[in-house]
């Protein structure tokens, strides 16, 4: 494949140049592969973007035969609509249909699998919209001052209403299914590079690694041919370029500490006490960086607390609450006396500088451990 590093307006559908918020994958995961849904879920949403329903029906045996359900395709489909339109999304959908007819024909039962859950939010969908961009950039959106969102109010209205809301907040497929399914749809497709681009970040910041993006373009090539396959990878090299480039991790300033073996913390945790309470200090604070999937115990702080995330994304619960997914960036401030955890997630190491005000009502006292369970139940 020939490598072509075309400078690009790496812009998102809704009109950033790029993220600020860097997620960047750990090397340990730079190694991880798609898994095989995952790899035969790409040409499927190919094919069906580009109306190749020829191609398309083996690509739809071998999605079931890795063990996707007909939801998930069905998903996946559905969701390619906002960028492929209504015929291409509809064709797909019929060209689905003959399969399942001619494997059931060959004694073959596919699993149908969940069907998405009753969304009973009745917030304005437009500021539920809002929300989810905010999961998937890390960046607050409002209504749009300048730029096309400005120019059109409806499209901006549609796109955070029905694309971010309707869409986006069915369980049927996660987050980086609808994002594979995205790049996959945008690849295929002429003179969209820069909202290519944009997804490539978002499907970053959702968890996908570069490692995985770079098998991704694999796949576009080999399933669309290595023009295609081109120009996807001269947008992903440009992103990852910028990454790296505007990345500054304020976590290299200081030492990682003191690996942290027992205790109160499951998996790998490595603290660094900077602050330590005195005569003129009621307060106490730290570097805490949580490998994946390590995380603290269940625990309260008489005077509260509050976690400035750093680098990486991790989890923060407070009990009764959802799971609550937080960036760098983030600032969570932790009332006095709430029971709560906070750890890294499943992929990416967290990093974050924790303060312990009001010293004088109380040190930290420790609960149980997150159990699997309750940590897996965001995943």
């Amino acid at each position: 494949m020939k490598k072509i590093r075309t400078p690009l307006l790496l812009s998102l559908i809704l009109g950033i140049s790029c993220f600020s918020l860097d997620l960047k994958a750990q090397s340990t995961e730079r190694n991880q592969s798609l898994s095989e849904k995952q790899q035969t879920l790409i040409p499927i949403v190919a094919y069906t973007a580009i109306g190749d329903l020829q191609n398309l029906k083996p690509a739809l045996n071998n999605g079931l035969d890795a063990g996707l359900t007909i939801n998930e395709i069905k998903e996946s489909m559905v969701h390619l609509y906002a960028y492929a339109g209504f015929p291409r999304s509809i064709r797909g959908l019929n060209t689905f249909m003959e399969v399942l007819d001619e494997r059931e024909a060959d004694g073959i039962q596919d699993e149908e699998g969940p069907e998405a859950s009753p969304i009973n939010d009745g917030r304005d969908k437009y500021d539920r919209g809002v929300e989810t961009l905010y999961e998937l950039t890390g960046s607050n959106w409002g209504k749009p001052e300048s730029g096309y969102g400005a120019f059109s109010p409806a499209i901006d209205t549609f796109l955070k209403e029905h694309l971010f809301a309707d869409l986006f907040e069915r369980d049927v497929i996660s987050y980086d299914q609808r994002q594979l399914t995205t790049i996959s749809v945008l690849s295929s497709l002429d003179g969209v590079e820069p909202m290519l681009g944009s997804h490539f970040n978002i499907s970053l910041n959702v968890g996908l690694t570069p490692g995985q993006l770079q098998e991704f373009v694999s796949i576009i090539e080999s399933t669309l041919g290595e023009e295609r396959g081109d120009v996807a990878q001269a947008v992903l090299n440009q992103v990852l370029e910028n990454r790296n480039s505007e990345h500054y991790n304020m976590t290299s300033i200081l030492p990682e500490g003191n690996e942290v073996t027992g205790g109160n913390f499951t998996g790998t945790v490595w603290v660094n006490m900077i602050i330590l309470p005195n005569d003129h200090l009621n307060t106490n604070g730290g570097k805490v960086k949580f490998e994946p999937k390590a995380r603290s115990y269940w625990h309260t702080h008489p005077g509260g607390q509050i976690l400035i995330v750093t680098d990486g994304t991790g989890y923060h619960q407070i009990e009764g609450k959802p799971i609550q997914i937080i960036r760098e960036g983030d600032v969570i401030k932790v009332p006095p006396g709430a029971k709560h955890w906070h750890g890294a997630s499943h992929e990416h190491s967290m990093t974050h500088t924790a303060i312990g005000p009001n010293l004088d009502k109380g040190g930290v006292e420790w609960a149980e451990p997150v159990s699997d369970e309750e940590y897996d139940s965001l995943h």
